[in-house]
């Protein structure tokens, strides 16, 4: 049965998880590299991705933007950067994020977008980043028309969070995010709606870091991606 949340709150944590992924393949652990991404990129398999649409929950015209997903270069491997939103935010207050944010009418393209809004929202340098590709575009129930941008990131770099927009900047192992075990199926009733999505909670030392929605529903595209 499927738990009912209060209306106009939605806290995915209330919500039941109906199930896991764990019996999906695991992506190539030589997709996992630099390298590995690269040859993908440039030569991508025939795959579809899982999903490119939320219920809309909002009246407002669908607005293109673009989002980042910086790949950072570590010793042990590849690790996702990721973003807190703030709380005070119009949309998705408080969740975890990929840098990113409206198209503007000055940007060249959705990647342009991407790497100007990451250097806006954590002073990530363009110079430090190297675009490889785009994910299919992604629909949020906010009326977002998200570009990905899949990126490898030179380390090196210092951040500068806008305190405006950015809470916390952290980091996540691709690895973990790319195992199928970690995603989760949640669902719930919500004005009026059946709804799912994936959640792919990840314990930082003492704080767990709550990937959900559409942040989750793009890393689950990118896993199609690598596991095609």
């Amino acid at each position: 049965m499927t738990e009912s949340i209060p209306s106009p709150v939605l806290d995915p944590r209330q919500a039941p998880c109906i199930g896991d992924r764990r019996g999906d393949p695991l992506p190539q652990a030589a997709r996992l590299t630099p390298g590995g991404l690269r040859a993908l990129f440039a030569a991508p398999p025939v795959w579809e991705p899982e999903l490119r649409s939320e219920p809309r929950f909002t009246d407002r015209q669908p607005a293109a933007a673009a989002v980042l997903m910086p790949l950072v270069e570590r010793a042990d491997g590849l690790h996702l950067l990721l973003t807190e939103r703030t709380h005070g935010l119009s949309t998705h207050a408080g969740q975890i994020a990929l840098p990113g944010g409206r198209v503007d009418a000055s940007d060249a393209d959705a990647v342009a977008a991407a790497l100007r809004e990451a250097d806006e929202e954590v002073g990530l340098p363009a110079s430090h980043v190297h675009t490889l590709g785009i994910l299919p575009v992604y629909v949020t129930g906010t009326a977002f028309v998200v570009t990905p941008v899949v990126a490898l990131v030179r380390p090196g770099f210092v951040l500068r969070p806008n305190p405006a927009e950015v809470a916390d900047v952290f980091e996540v192992p691709l690895a973990f995010l790319m195992d199928p075990q970690h995603h989760r199926v949640h669902e719930a009733h919500w004005r009026g709606e059946r709804r799912q999505w994936y959640a792919m909670p990840y314990q930082d030392g003492p704080r767990e870091r709550y990937i959900w929605g559409a942040t989750a529903g793009m890393l689950r595209n990118l896993y199609r991606l690598l596991a095609a």
